[in-house]
């Protein structure tokens, strides 16, 4: 729900865990932001991401006071990892198959990630289920992105689900990740009107089109220190009145 700009999702069922976290660790400037993503598939976030640090990217030139330090993925054949070392960013492989357990994965995972020393992380298409130990390790600073206009649609197949469903709209979500699935506080979101004659795949394309402008713009707030998470799983974005994006004024 969104109300005076601000968005408020989630069961408080974590306010214990929150209290000691009312603030997000932020990167106020001159310092450069350290985000490592990770990535399970082709990597178009990933690209933009980068894209937004280096030249600014569809945000008129304005770059993000940022870089991508590090890249993670899951998969050997992941099209992202093999992008992310060719512009010469730092990658690792932890291959899940090789691990007897989520938990055994997410312990491995996290030396990864410490390894970078990020201030935040962002997942752009990781497809892994992470464990409350891993999540609660990064919690405020575990940022995650969606294809739906949640808490619509939480899960996989939300194109799909979202036509056979005969809903008007559909979009994308960038959220705070907590333990339970798909439910962390929204930071921003994109929207796209669904068209009679939208398949699948061209519902999936446009909803794409909306998450490489949202999520740079996200990571812009996060590297500015304008974001804050408070214990009721309360977001706000300091001097930022636009948190809803649209196809028609991006």
């Amino acid at each position: 729900m969104m109300r005076n700009g601000v968005f408020t999702f989630g069961s408080l069922q974590l306010k214990a865990c929150f209290d000691c976290l009312f603030h997000i660790m932020t990167c106020p400037k001159p310092k450069s932001c350290r985000f490592v993503v990770l990535v399970s598939g082709h990597g178009s976030n990933l690209r933009a991401l980068h894209d937004s640090m280096v030249q600014g990217s569809e945000m008129n030139g304005s770059k993000v006071n940022g870089s991508v330090v590090g890249v993670i993925s899951n998969r050997p054949q992941s099209q992202a990892m093999a992008w992310a070392k060719e512009q010469g960013i730092e990658t690792e492989l932890i291959d899940h198959s090789l691990y007897d357990s989520r938990e055994a994965f997410d312990v491995e995972l996290k030396r990864a990630v410490d390894a970078f020393s990020p201030d935040f992380v962002l997942l752009a298409g990781f497809m892994r289920i992470l464990t409350p130990t891993f999540v609660n390790a990064y919690l405020g600073r575990l940022i995650n992105i969606h294809p739906s206009l949640l808490p619509e649609l939480p899960g996989l197949h939300t194109h799909k689900r979202a036509l056979e469903g005969g809903f008007k709209q559909h979009g994308c979500t960038i959220h705070f990740v907590t333990p339970e699935l798909d439910h962390g506080p929204t930071i921003a979101q994109g929207k796209v009107v669904i068209k009679r004659e939208d398949s699948v795949e061209s519902l999936a394309q446009r909803v794409q089109n909306m998450e490489h402008i949202v999520y740079p713009y996200v990571a812009r707030w996060l590297a500015d220190g304008l974001v804050s998470f408070t214990p009721d799983q309360t977001v706000h974005v300091k001097n930022v009145t636009k948190r809803l994006f649209s196809e028609a004024s991006p």
